[in-house]
């Protein structure tokens, strides 16, 4: 059985999508959803799926093993759902080419430090691109620079606004992203 980690910083809807995903399945399930906010919506979606939660700062993230450890102990693969904190060097070096994200663009255009959410539609809508997406890919030491491991496009009309853009994106985001994690975890890309 393969054990996920999902690391989310907020209400957790892609968490939720994995944990639909997941939920009748016997050879994948997810032991613990890591969050750096104590009100972040992704805890009760946790706990209403029993799923073991772990509430970080920034000191026992950064300059300790606690959560290395743990990690090593409870999970075979990390998934990046929304977390907005740099994944300490520890934890990506324990878990290289085992940890994703999913970026709301076709990196590497838009992407890099502060560029998430709506930042990211925001700038695609003001500089009229055509076209947006998701990149999924693994993690490294610096912000969306890890290797690409998939994308999807969606059209940008004239009208689209950076709410209507999101909306797509979190649809492509819906759509692939758990389908592309048990793809890599059951070796059928890499």
């Amino acid at each position: 059985m393969f054990r996920l980690a999902i690391f989310a910083s907020g209400e957790g809807t892609n968490a939720q999508n994995f944990i639909d995903y997941y939920k009748n399945r016997k050879d994948v399930s997810i032991t613990i959803i890591l969050s750096n906010k104590r009100e972040a919506g992704v805890l009760k979606r946790a706990a209403a799926a029993n799923i073991k939660t772990i509430i970080v700062d920034k000191e026992t993230f950064y300059k300790s093993d606690l959560i290395l450890e743990e990690l090593k102990s409870k999970v075979d693969f990390i998934v990046l759902a929304g977390f907005l904190w740099m994944v300490p060097d520890n934890i990506i070096k324990a878990f290289a080419g085992k940890m994703v994200n999913i970026h709301p663009a076709l990196l590497p255009s838009y992407g890099g430090k502060g560029m998430y959410g709506s930042k990211v539609h925001e700038a695609i809508i003001a500089n009229k691109e055509k076209e947006s997406g998701i990149s999924i890919h693994f993690v490294n030491e610096k912000y969306d620079e890890g290797k690409i491991i998939f994308q999807a496009k969606c059209l940008i009309e004239a009208s689209d606004t950076p709410e209507i853009l999101a909306k797509k994106i979190h649809e492509l985001e819906y759509k692939y992203y758990p389908i592309i994690v048990d793809k890599l975890l059951h070796g059928n890309i890499s």
